[in-house]
């Protein structure tokens, strides 16, 4: 490690020695994130318990001039919350108190570690819930949630997490304690909650999160639609949003999903011979008009080439489609032991087009591709499954992967919906935006952090994780951007 043992005892002195972990196992642990293919570990890991705990703790290593990174459950799929050697890894788990439960403001204020279905959960009772929902929900945090500025199949109609957010506490690299926001969601000044919230865990981090709760839909219908092609599937998404509806989710699964899913443990009843399923969900509080609604996307589907098109309306059988689609990720396991997740976002229009050009290239480069994204929203989430111990799979699916978002950035889209840009994607930037445009970004993120410790070497590119010094005209280096060429852990 290169962390000063000053700096550690001190921390130790803190939280505890038990949550100063410096261990080769302990760090092991905290190498990847969902990224599994990149593998960096941390100079140390720090659990802190409390919140006064935290502060001290970032003040400790701002007094010694340590990078940190902080993490929460480590669902992210960029990269973004890993260290190298010569930064702490700063664990919130542990941050996990609901501070304020509101139902008459229709607000909550929360712990960075508080789990996203727990906020959900807690909010029930009253017909309230927190309306973002990943895939990952039922184990990611609500200050990781901030930090990316996660969306979610249902964020088509109610908005990604950017949305639900009112006021945040923060505090500094410098340790020093900031209110963005107000409780009534009315900033005074710049909005500079959401300038923080997508900032990756660059500008420092959310101790205390005000969200706002949203009324739980009392009418909900999911309708299942198959396709015989992608190009089918991706002109009903783009008629169903033509025609003024707006769903409250609008997914797609291509048909290696669909056949992934349904020999594992999450099938859901979708068929197996076909090309793409949609499932579109319609919600409101009138039974009468989400019937309609729904009556009414399933006669754009079938216009638009469905084979059939079924309709839910039982909870438990709602759930099970629900559950097919968000445990995708996870049965893709059952094909290779890797999987890397691309996350780029394109006009809706251009969906059947990119799809095909994405199908193209898994083909040319002999790869398997499964899609499985928020399609009303142009959301895509192409995944490459291969095994990283062969060279020549992880050269193939590095070339592809970098073509699949070329195509992306061609048809007029951005590198990430969702999942940020981490690690992974840094390799883009310049592709997308020109050096004064990223000049500005690192302008921004210097306001909240002069000396870039915070999440180091992450979303701006730069010659390297240390040396902030480099132009921005060009790709970052191979060392910043390991992704599917990063060696086995061994």
């Amino acid at each position: 490690m290169s962390i000063a043992s000053q700096a550690l005892d001190a921390i130790a002195g803190v939280v505890g020695p038990r949550w100063v972990r410096g261990d080769q196992a302990s760090r092991e642990t905290y190498a990847s994130d969902g990224l599994s293919t990149l593998h960096a570990l941390p100079g140390a890991v720090v659990l802190p318990g409390s919140r006064d705990e935290l502060l001290r703790v970032v003040r400790i290593l701002a007094h010694h001039g340590v990078p940190f990174v902080a993490r929460g459950a480590g669902t992210g799929l960029s990269g973004g919350a890993v260290a190298n050697a010569d930064a702490v890894v700063l664990g919130l788990t542990r941050l996990t108190r609901i501070l304020d439960l509101d139902p008459e403001n229709r607000r909550a204020v929360v712990e960075p570690g508080v789990i996203n279905t727990r906020l959900s959960k807690a909010a029930a009772p009253y017909g309230l819930h927190y309306a973002p929902d990943p895939s990952s929900q039922t184990a990611c945090t609500v200050g990781g949630n901030v930090a990316e500025n996660a969306g979610g199949p249902h964020c088509l109609k109610y908005g990604v997490t950017t949305q639900h957010v009112l006021a945040l506490e923060v505090v500094l690299p410098s340790g020093d304690v900031v209110e963005l926001g107000s409780p009534g969601g009315e900033p005074w000044g710049p909005d500079l909650v959401g300038v923080f919230v997508g900032s990756e865990g660059t500008f420092g981090i959310a101790t205390r999160i005000t969200v706002r709760l949203t009324p739980l839909p009392t009418a909900v219908r999911t309708l299942l639609a198959d396709f015989d092609s992608l190009r089918a599937a991706g002109e009903a998404v783009s008629a169903i949003i033509a025609s003024g509806i707006v769903p409250a989710a609008l997914e797609m699964m291509d048909g290696t999903c669909v056949r992934v899913v349904e020999a594992s443990i999450y099938r859901a009843g979708y068929p197996t011979d076909a090309a793409a399923v949609l499932l579109v969900e319609v919600d409101g509080r009138d039974e009468t008009a989400v019937a309609d609604l729904a009556e009414a996307a399933a006669a754009h589907l079938r216009r638009a080439g469905a084979r059939s098109v079924r309709s839910a309306r039982e909870a438990a059988e709602r759930e099970r489609l629900w559950q097919g689609r968000k445990k995708t990720f996870g049965a893709l396991g059952r094909l290779s032991p890797d999987l890397v997740v691309q996350d780029a976002v394109v006009p809706r229009s251009a969906l059947p087009d990119v799809l095909e050009a994405i199908s193209a290239i898994a083909a040319r480069y002999g790869v398997t591709v499964g899609n499985v994204f928020h399609a009303g929203d142009g959301n895509l989430h192409p995944n490459i499954t291969f095994d990283r111990r062969d060279a020549d799979q992880r050269h193939r699916v590095q070339r592809a992967a970098a073509e699949m978002m070329q195509v992306c950035i061609a048809a007029g889209g951005t590198i990430t919906g969702e999942h940020g840009v981490g690690i992974d994607k840094l390799r883009y930037m310049a592709d997308l935006f020109d050096p004064s445009t990223l000049g500005a970004m690192r302008a921004v993120r210097r306001v909240f952090d002069p000396a870039e410790r915070a999440n180091p070497g992450k979303v701006i590119p730069v010659r390297s994780c240390r040396e902030w010094s480099g132009s921005f005209g060009h790709r970052a280096d191979a060392s910043v951007v390991p992704a599917v060429t990063a060696e086995p852990a061994s």
